[in-house]
This record gives C-alpha cells, structure tokens and sequence, in this order.
C-alpha cells in the first residue's frame, strides 16, 4: 500500500477456506481504496473482527457456522450499516430465496475472476445488486416459474385445501368425510381444479403443486 494512500473502505473476509481468504485479501488491497481488517475461519472469530465495525462483509455462508442464515440476519440486524457480499461455490434455489429475503442481494461464486470481485464489492457498497451469472439464470428460472403458475387460475381456499388432501392420498370419498360434504361436493371441487389448472390426472395435480411450492415434495402420494 502506498505510504500516502489512506483506505476509506474496511473490509472482513469470513471464510473457513484459508487459501480464498488470503487470495481475496491480495486481490482487494491492491485497491488503495479497500483495508482488510481481518480474515475469520469460524463464527466466533467473525464476532470479534465485527467490534471493529467493517462497512463490507465478505463471506461464504457455506463455511462458516451462521446456523442455517440465522445468525447471518441477526448480523444484518445488529450491524444495519454492514454490506454483505457472498462469495460462494455455488447456491441453490432455496438459499437464494433465503438470502433475498435476509435483504442480501449480492452474491458471486468463487468461479469468478479479479476483475468480477471487484466490480462486486464495488456494488455492494453502493446498495447495488449484483449476482453472478449462474446465480442470475436462476433468478431468472424462479421469475419464470412464478410467472407460469400466477398466469393460472386463482384456487379457492376450500380448492387449496382439496389439493393437499388428494396430495396425502385420501380417495375422494375419504374427503368427504374428513370435511363433512358430500361426495358430489367433492367431485364437483375436483372437477374445478383439474380444469382451472388445466390438468388430466391426481398424478399432474400433485406435480403442479409441488412445482407451484403448494405442498411439500417429500411426503406425498401418488
């Protein structure tokens, strides 16, 4: 670092691989205006370099122990100045959605060159997002996705509930007693869906739901 040059940037790496914490480190100081205040392997040591109170984060939440993404939002809500940056190998569909909704919207994978972490961190300060392009493609699947089933036809709350019930296997006679209708009822609501959801068979039904996020895809029947 030039003698002269003051960073006007702190950062904290938090990550428990120990060669991306130090490669990440070279990379940002090269930038006169960024100061790497510390590197953390684990969840007890990033609470100690946070006392320091960082402006930027950069962290895996794949490495470190943030307790599923608890521990993660309660950083965000006790530091609500902290920019978060995730630098990760890779994100699934759930994280990512667990992320948005933790308001962290910066998120590059480690595949990533000099060039793109900087431009990332770059974001990150100034509240920009900023994803990397395998993350974007599946914000893009799960807009896709969203739009596909909200294009569909509206289910009543009794029709939603008819859903979960054929999903866990009972024969329309079964929900008619479960419910207290009867069985025509039944039918007619069938009838409804399977036609509002332009769907032939139970089978299509529950594939539709648990693409839809209306049930859950491990227990059900078909």
């Amino acid at each position: 670092m030039h003698p002269s040059a003051v960073p006007s940037i702190k950062i904290i790496i938090a990550d428990s691989q120990y060669l991306i914490t130090k490669s990440v480190q070279l990379i940002v100081e090269e930038s006169l205006q960024y100061e790497v205040l510390g590197g953390a392997t684990n969840f007890y040591e990033l609470e100690n370099h946070l006392k320091q109170k960082p402006d930027v984060l950069i962290t895996d939440f794949a490495t470190i122990d943030y307790n599923g993404f608890e521990r993660l939002l309660n950083i965000r809500n006790s530091f609500p100045g902290l920019k978060i940056l995730i630098l990760t190998n890779e994100v699934d569909k759930i994280e990512l959605n667990e992320l948005n909704k933790a308001g962290i919207k910066q998120i590059l994978l480690k595949t990533a060159d000099k060039d793109e972490l900087l431009l990332a961190i770059e974001a990150t300060i100034k509240g920009r997002k900023y994803y990397s392009d395998e993350v974007l493609d599946l914000l893009l699947e799960e807009s896709s996705r969203k739009d596909k089933f909200e294009e569909s036809a509206v289910l009543t709350a009794t029709e939603m509930e008819i859903v979960r019930l054929i999903a866990e296997g009972l024969t329309t006679k079964e929900i008619a007693s479960r419910k207290t209708i009867s069985f025509h009822t039944v039918m007619t609501h069938r009838k409804n869906i399977f036609r509002k959801l332009n769907v032939n068979s139970s089978s299509e039904l529950i594939m539709y739901a648990i693409k839809a996020g209306w049930i859950d895809n491990i227990e059900y029947y078909i």
